[in-house]
């Protein structure tokens, strides 16, 4: 299954965000690999690379991982995390272009209602919220 990895400046905003989106994606027996990589190292505001790494490590099942963010430093802590990785790895992670909370939304629905969903489909599905029109 895909993982998904939400980056935000604030831990309780990308705690939230998981908490909602877990709820929104439940199905069967396997759990979504959802997780928030929130606040910088003191649990501040802020970004953290090892934290947005060790999430990604976590959220990982062997299918790739997708990755939410916040706002432009979220993305630039973000890919220096997936700088980090291993090769194999690294070139399963994608961060999506699209806005968090509707793009982790999108992203959980594709990853949960079909398990040959890819991480391309996964990555098109939350961009594809920024579209999402509020009027």
């Amino acid at each position: 299954m895909i993982g998904i990895v939400v980056v935000s400046h604030s831990v309780k905003v990308a705690e939230g965000i998981c908490d909602m989106v877990e709820q929104i994606s439940a199905s069967g027996e396997h759990k979504l690999p959802i997780i928030a990589a929130g606040g910088n190292a003191e649990g501040k505001l802020g970004t953290d690379p090892k934290r947005i790494l060790d999430a990604i490590k976590k959220a990982d099942e062997g299918d790739g991982v997708a990755v939410l963010c916040d706002l432009g430093s979220g993305v630039i802590s973000s890919q220096a995390a997936i700088s980090m990785l291993d090769d194999t790895l690294k070139q399963r992670v994608r961060i999506a272009d699209a806005p968090i909370l509707e793009g982790a939304v999108g992203a959980a629905v594709e990853a949960a209602s079909d398990a040959h969903s890819s991480l391309e489909m996964v990555i098109s599905a939350a961009e594809a919220s920024r579209q999402l029109h509020k009027k």
